[in-house]
Formats: C-alpha cells, structure tokens, sequence
C-alpha cells in the first residue's frame, strides 16, 4: 500500500502521546518526520517515536518532497499561518481543532484550499468514533424518540502560567480548548446549526482574562444544548442526549482511552432507578488511527477530509457567537 507520508509541526503534547502513535498504527499512513524550532527536540522526539526525518525548522520540512502531508497541533494563533503555508507548499493538512482563532480565519483557509486544490480539514478526532457513528444511528432511528435536548460537561484544573491554554494571545481558554467539542457534538447528533446562541463567561485576571468558565445555550431547530466547559474546574466530561422516549449518553464522550471499550447507555425512562437502560459497548479502537486512516485515504483516492473546513467553519462561526453573547449579554446569530 502506498501509504501517505505524514509530517507533523512541532512536538506538542497531544502530537507525541496520542496523535503520532495513533496514526502509526495505521494501515494508510506513515508518520515520516517531526519539526521543530529546536533541532534538539525534534531530534529526540524522533528518535523516542521512531520517526526516520527529523527537522530544526518547519521550512525545512515543508520543502521536503518526501513529506506528502501536514500534521497541525501548533497553538491555535499558529493554525491558520501554518496551515496556508504548507497547502502553499503542496501539502495537505490535517489541522488540530479549532483550525483558526475565529470564523474569518476558518473562511480564509475555505480559500486556501480552493486555490492550492490540496486536502485541508479539521482534526476533530470524535466524528468518526464507533460510540460516535452509533449515537448519531440511534438518534436518525428514532430510538430516543425526537431529540430535544443535549447536555454537556468538559473540564480541568490547570493554573500554570506557561501553559498555552492560559495565555489568551495564544487562542488560551476553556471555550476554544474543550467547550468546542460539546459544540461539535451537539450539531453532529442534531444534524442541524444552531439558530441563535446565549452565553455566560467568568475570565481570569491572572491570566490575560481568559475564559476559565464558559456555559452557553444554543438553540438549534428541533431543541437546544446547554453547556459548560471550565479550565478551573475538577477533571471531567460528560454529554446527554434526552428525546421525547428516551435518553442517550457516551460513558467518556471525548477522549476514550486508546486500547480501551467505549460504552453507550441507551434508558427508555421507564423508571428512574434505570430499569429501562441497556449498555451497548464498542471493541477497542483509537480514534487518532482511524482519524489519520480516513484522511490518507482521502488523499490518496481523491475524497473529502474526514470533518472539512465547511464544518470547522460552522463549528467556528458559533464560538464566535458564544463569545459576542457573553460580551453583550443578549442572543447571538451565528452569521453563516
């Protein structure tokens, strides 16, 4: 097989513990390469992981012909620079979520894909997550009757200064870290975009003022979800799924150990002491190799990313509207 050839910017967390080991599990790709600012430690990140190409810049790996594709996990202010730059120098790009710090930049990626005809799309790794598939099956199917309403949790506890989810101009705070994926999760089992949106935010001084609590309201068409995300709360997560028969939850909605069984309940409310619900479980996967998988093999047989940049965009536009409604205190559009 063919495999696409990977490389990633930078050694970020995410990239050297659960990214890059997914993807090399994989049957469709290869991670062929690791930048960084530092040759050091693109150097031992490389040799720790088994990567052949090591880079002391992203130039120099972008310039590389033998690098067919971009892994992005750079902090969320680098997403957009980096990613236009490799689709200008004819890679293709899976982007960390979100891909831009706003729905401007999100737009302008649109461009840079149609006008350097490469594959761009967003790493938002639960679309094709079996619990995922089987949560939106079961709701298309009716088994909880009409959906009407979601309700979601995602929080840690992380006072480091340093850290670049407490550093606002670097795109920091819970909203754009974690609130994006109950987000996400919410239009992918409604299957629609919300109407209007209507925020709370709590920011901290110490850091920049960036959001630390986050709870929001998004109306969609057929029911609305509430959440709330924190960088200041205990460790966390949690998303409910309550239609007019019954109601649907992942047992770890995000990020499901690698390796480990996913689980589903699925209680038709007919008493309260869950005597109506049934657990449905999923053999062991890791989404970060089935999401690598789906984008090589969109690349290699022509098809579209796995979440395309429209989607990122839609996810986007209604984080940007969870901000404006915090900031003035009434109900947002998000403006599609």
């Amino acid at each position: 097989m063919n495999k696409v050839r990977w490389g990633v910017l930078g050694v970020a967390k995410i990239a050297v513990t659960r990214v890059i080991p997914g993807m090399q599990a994989g049957e469709w790709s290869e991670v062929a390469g690791i930048a960084s600012r530092d040759p050091g430690r693109a150097q031992a990140a490389a040799k720790e992981l088994g990567i052949a190409r090591a880079y002391g810049s992203y130039e120099e790996m972008l310039a590389d012909p033998a690098i067919d594709a971009i892994y992005n996990p750079l902090p969320n202010h680098l997403h957009c620079e980096w990613t236009t730059r490799a689709a200008e120098a004819g890679k293709h790009v899976l982007c960390e979520k979100p891909v831009g710090m706003n729905a401007a930049e999100a737009r302008a990626l649109i461009g840079v894909r149609d006008r350097t005809g490469v594959v761009i799309g967003e790493g938002f790794m639960v679309q094709n997550h079996p619990q995922w598939l089987r949560i939106v099956e079961l709701v298309r199917g009716g088994r909880i009757g009409q959906l009407r309403s979601a309700v979601g949790a995602f929080s840690y506890f992380k006072l480091e200064k340093e850290n670049i989810r407490n550093i606002r101009e670097f795109g920091g705070g819970g909203l754009m870290d974690i609130g994006c994926y109950p987000i996400k999760c919410a239009r992918m089992v409604f299957g629609e975009e919300p109407v209007r949106v209507s925020a709370a935010i709590t920011r901290d001084p110490q850091f920049g003022n960036i959001d630390m609590l986050t709870s929001a309201i998004l109306e969609f068409p057929s029911g609305h979800c509430i959440f709330t995300c924190s960088t200041q709360i205990m460790l966390q997560q949690s998303m409910r799924f309550y239609g007019t028969t019954g109601r649907i939850e992942p047992e770890i909605p995000f990020n499901p150990a690698p390796g480990g069984t996913s689980r589903i309940r699925i209680d038709d409310g007919r008493d309260l002491n869950g005597g109506g619900c049934v657990v449905e479980e999923f053999a062991a996967c890791d989404q970060y190799t089935i999401q690598g998988d789906l984008f090589s093999r969109a690349i290699r047989e022509g098809g579209e990313a796995p979440v395309p940049l429209e989607d990122a965009l839609c996810n986007m536009e209604v984080i940007d509207a969870v901000f404006r409604s915090a900031e003035t205190g009434q109900w947002e559009k998000p403006r599609g």
